[in-house]
């Protein structure tokens, strides 16, 4: 949709400027406009600031994630019930939002706190004082499959605590990276994409700013795999350690418990008390996190069986199997985005 310079005047300060997606003062426009980028969902303006709408939307897009700067001009009421295909942070720039969801209302504001709204909860959401937000936005498959690498389960629906306290220090350091892509994005421009490699480093960092600065079901999972939820022994961690550093070799358990500083079987019932698997267990999961890895940042036409050789899988019939179940999809379908 054509940018109106008219609507870009009420929001002299809005960012991502160059990537304009939608400029309008027609509520059915904006709706049905945005509603492609995002997904559908009923706009409602306030009556009494009706006059005052407008709806402005830039958008950068990188793999599997974009930033995004959305302003409604007035009050307005959105209800786009449940988002299905991504997870979205709101950081208030100006205005305020009111966010329900079925079991919390949240209120946010700039500097004080923004929303993270998960793909299977419905929601409802009204902006008020001609509010504007950068937005990001993740697909549910990325941020999914990261939490079952993290947290040695399969790949199940994710549920953030909705409310982000932006004064603290994980609500700080999230909104400093995403400031941080908006500044990127704006610098390079539309016409100059991301590196692959530079875009894997930004995802890999928002993922982690995700999973492990804010509350949701699977953190405890998370905690337990990774060994936060309770002091962990000096040995079992020497043995984690050493599982990351030769993930690639074949697991030799003597070896493993000379690294570690203590005998097999104590190591054995170690990982089953404090990780909650075993051993073989762990580093089956901590190559097929590797393999996520590499395969989401993969060029299409790159070799999976080259990839899963270099992590040390040697049954690839067994590594496919296995990442299926923990993913939820092929490593073709990971490769392909």
């Amino acid at each position: 949709m054509a940018t109106g310079t008219s609507i870009v005047r009420h929001d002299p300060a809005a960012r991502l400027a160059a990537f304009g997606r939608v400029s309008t003062g027609s509520v059915d426009d904006a709706a049905e406009a945005i509603g492609r980028i995002f997904c559908p969902h009923a706009l409602t303006p306030a009556r009494e600031t009706a006059s005052d709408f407008f709806a402005l939307h830039n958008c950068a897009v990188f793999g599997g994630f974009s930033v995004n700067y959305v302003a409604y001009g007035g009050s307005v009421a959105i209800d786009p019930g449940c988002l299905e295909r991504f997870f979205l942070l709101q950081i208030p720039v100006h205005g305020s939002a009111r966010i329900q969801t079925a079991s919390r209302d949240t209120a946010t504001a700039p500097g004080a706190s923004a929303s993270l709204l998960s793909p299977t909860i419905p929601t409802r959401m009204t902006w008020q004082g001609n509010c504007a937000q950068i937005i990001l936005l993740v697909d549910r498959r990325l941020l999914e499959q990261r939490a079952a690498a993290l947290s040695g389960q399969p790949a199940c629906a994710i549920e953030f605590e909705p409310a982000v306290d932006l004064s603290s220090a994980g609500g700080r350091a999230l909104q400093s990276q995403i400031l941080d892509l908006v500044d990127l994005a704006e610098r390079l421009g539309p016409r100059r994409p991301l590196s692959p490699a530079a875009a894997a480093n930004v995802r890999e960092t928002l993922l982690r700013a995700l999973l492990h600065g804010q509350r949701h079901s699977a953190s405890e999972a998370i905690d337990r795999f990774g060994g936060r939820a309770e002091a962990l022994p000096p040995s079992l961690r020497r043995a984690r350690e050493f599982l990351h550093a030769h993930a690639e070799e074949p697991l030799d358990l003597t070896q493993l418990a000379a690294a570690a500083g203590t005998g097999v079987r104590a190591l054995q019932l170690g990982f089953r008390q404090h990780f909650g698997t075993s051993i073989s267990e762990m580093l089956r999961d901590i190559r097929l996190a590797h393999l996520n890895v590499r395969l989401t940042a993969a060029a299409p036409d790159e070799s999976i069986t080259d990839i899963a050789f270099e992590l040390g899988f040697t049954h690839l019939s067994r590594m496919a199997s296995a990442y299926r179940a923990k993913f939820g999809e092929t490593p073709s379908a990971t490769l392909r985005g």
